[in-house]
């Protein structure tokens, strides 16, 4: 978290000073290759959400992965409010944001950056402001943010696809069916050289990037899939104290992920020029609709999913958690920085004044969702 904010506010630094040339030139450097007819040429920045963000997402594939085999997810009694409470944090915001850009398609194209929710910023928040809370209530904000980026992934997926090769889609299917073989299979292998997995697997990973970043469909999503594909529980003859294969890969690229990836991606996308922004502008359908989404409207969703769900389910909360703990933890959930940006770079593309105002709205929220949080 403090990384992130580290570089985002860098790079608000930079795009505000008379050095946003030299910044806005590094972000739309092109750069890329040629295998054959398949070209991968694209800007830093651009670079920067399809390649740094698949291994933030290939650990939130992970995540998710373990929180369905082993986790809270596992058991539907103990899901369910959280599971609504996500839901709820989906919907409201997309709803508010509709409401202020009305019938205009060109806005309306961005209904689904409000929606997300940043865990790494949110768990630190609460990590900072709330170490005398219940453990209950970081595992319902853990739990809920693990479904909103479950959520958010479909979203991409489907609402946020350009043009569909299936060819490159079904040729991507065979590269991944081997590493999920591989993975499982080849655990023996790998548990006597941890280095094997690098050697085997990271090639696999590669050329199914490649072929979903071609298919059309947004290429993170082939790090999620990798992350479904490693398998959670140890092998059949390792002992409760050997780490699985999908322990070992978090332990190794969490490092990477939020020291380096995630941070270069703030820095490339939270470059936000507030020259010529007026109130005009800062009042305007597409700003107003994300920051309310934010702000508003992720509390007012989770709160009352959380209150249909535990009265129409007749399912009790902790007894740890107070409702004041829920309404405070849905404030801290409109906290929606990475994957907010990810889906503005996707709505609204380089040159429209879209572009530049949704990140400062998300910017904005952000911050004001975390200090009521």
């Amino acid at each position: 978290g403090g990384l992130l904010i580290v570089a985002a506010v860098i790079a608000i630094v930079l795009a505000n000073s008379p050095l946003s040339g030299w910044y806005e030139g590094l972000r739309d450097t092109k750069a890329g290759f040629q295998f054959g007819d398949w070209s991968f040429e694209m800007t830093v920045g651009h670079w920067a959400a399809d390649g740094l963000l698949a291994v933030f997402f290939f650990l939130a594939g992970l995540e998710l992965k373990r929180e369905f085999v082993e986790g809270d997810l596992r058991k539907p009694s103990r899901a369910i409010v959280p599971i609504a409470a996500a839901a709820g944090g989906v919907i409201v915001p997309a709803l508010i944001y509709i409401f202020f850009t009305g019938n205009d398609p060109q806005l309306s194209h961005g209904w689904a950056i409000p929606t997300a929710t940043d865990i790494a910023f949110a768990v630190a928040v609460l990590a900072v402001v709330g170490s005398k809370l219940p453990l209950a209530l970081r595992t319902f904000l853990l739990t809920l943010a693990v479904v909103d980026d479950l959520i958010a992934i479909v979203i991409i997926a489907i609402a946020y696809t350009s043009a569909l090769s299936l060819g490159h889609l079904f040729a991507a299917l065979v590269p991944l069916a081997g590493y999920w073989l591989l993975a499982h299979y080849g655990r023996n292998l790998f548990r006597k050289d941890k280095g094997a997995a690098w050697f085997l697997l990271l090639p696999l990973g590669i050329i199914v990037w490649a072929l979903f970043y071609l298919s059309g469909i947004h290429a993170t999503i082939a790090g999620v899939l990798l992350g479904f594909s490693v398998p959670v529980r140890p092998a059949r003859g390792e002992t409760g104290d050997e780490m699985s294969l999908a322990e070992t890969f978090e332990h190794r690229f969490r490092p990477l992920s939020a020291g380096i990836c995630v941070p270069l991606f703030a820095f490339f996308s939270a470059g936000v020029s507030f020259a010529g922004m007026d109130f005009a502008a800062l009042t305007s359908p597409v700003v107003l609709g994300i920051a309310l989404g934010l702000i508003v409207g992720k509390p007012i969703g989770i709160t009352l999913a959380v209150f249909l769900t535990t009265r129409v389910q007749r399912i009790n909360l902790d007894p740890a958690i107070k409702w004041l703990d829920i309404v405070a933890v849905s404030m801290i959930a409109g906290i929606g920085f990475t994957v907010s940006l990810l889906i503005s770079e996707l709505a609204f593309p380089i040159g429209i004044p879209e572009h530049e105002l949704s990140k400062s709205a998300i910017l904005i929220a952000s911050t004001f969702a975390a200090i009521f949080g």
